[in-house]
């Protein structure tokens, strides 16, 4: 597929750090409750850590206990892409920045009671924080 962000893959190793290029171009999994975002309750706009890209906000983020933040739903359709990923022995649905094709993580239809039914599990080290600005006094 052709995405509107292209580079080689020296100039991803170039620009990601070696775990932000495991997960984000070789569909790594950062550990369980280690990414600086699961636990994260700041209103904002989460982007994609390779290209910038809007793909949650705050607003569809969710206490699921899984161990990587979770969001009920991307940004808007478009933001995201879906894969039939039948690796480690289960079938799952991998998700990927629609802009250039990197790893996020995968969405479970597992309910947790959101208005969707879904569970976007996503890594945090896919993903950069843009913190809402203050409201004026």
């Amino acid at each position: 597929m052709a995405y509107e962000v292209q580079k080689t893959d020296d100039e991803w190793r170039e620009q990601l750090s070696p775990q932000e290029y495991a997960v984000l171009r070789k569909a790594g999994t950062e550990r369980p409750f280690t990414g600086e975002y699961t636990d994260t309750k700041t209103v904002g706009v989460y982007r994609c850590r390779a290209c910038d890209a809007e793909l949650f906000t705050s607003e569809t983020k969710f206490d699921s206990h899984c161990g990587w933040p979770s969001f009920w739903t991307p940004l808007a359709e478009g933001r995201v892409e879906y894969l039939e990923d039948n690796t480690l022995g289960m079938k799952r649905v991998e998700v990927r920045c629609a802009t250039c094709g990197s790893h996020l993580g995968h969405v479970f239809d597992d309910g947790y009671g959101t208005p969707t039914g879904q569970r976007y599990c996503i890594n945090s080290i896919s993903l950069t924080l843009e913190p809402a600005p203050a409201p004026a006094d």
